[in-house]
């Protein structure tokens, strides 16, 4: 299998809210929730970069297509990443996430591999870490 990611989903309790903080508070274009005239297809796609998109799909919706059974959701078995070029970066995404409705789970630091981080939960409570390093060089 060659490794090759074009879509993340996230299971969302409330597609409407869920859309409002990723487009609404952090700016993030998207056309909207389509697919609401199928049962269990409501969606809504964000471009991440070339190639690759976010979708947001009402939890029950997922669990659905994929055969199972919702279940309470842990925050710690998966997480997103988002680097950015500076320190300075970081604490403005941050902040931003916060004010967007997100919650601030781990407010920014230093790091003990050299860098600068934080995590921040969206309000279905999925992480996304925001980081500096210093050893990676960010593609424009």
């Amino acid at each position: 299998m060659k490794p090759r990611i074009t879509l993340i989903t996230l299971g969302t309790d409330d597609l409407t809210r869920a859309v409002a903080f990723y487009r609404d508070g952090l700016g993030w274009p998207t056309e909207g929730i389509v697919g609401a005239e199928h049962e269990h297809g409501a969606v809504a796609f964000f471009e991440l970069q070339p190639g690759l998109k976010l979708a947001l799909w009402p939890r029950t919706s997922l669990a659905h297509d994929a055969g199972i059974t919702a279940s309470a959701a842990d925050p710690a078995g998966f997480s997103l990443a988002h680097n950015v070029a500076s320190k300075a970066e970081v604490d403005v995404l941050m902040t931003e996430a916060k004010a967007a409705g997100g919650r601030i789970v781990k407010p920014a630091r230093d790091t003990f591999w050299g860098g600068y981080a934080g995590y921040f939960a969206d309000p279905d409570g999925h992480l996304w870490e925001v980081a500096w390093n210093p050893h990676w060089e960010l593609p424009e």
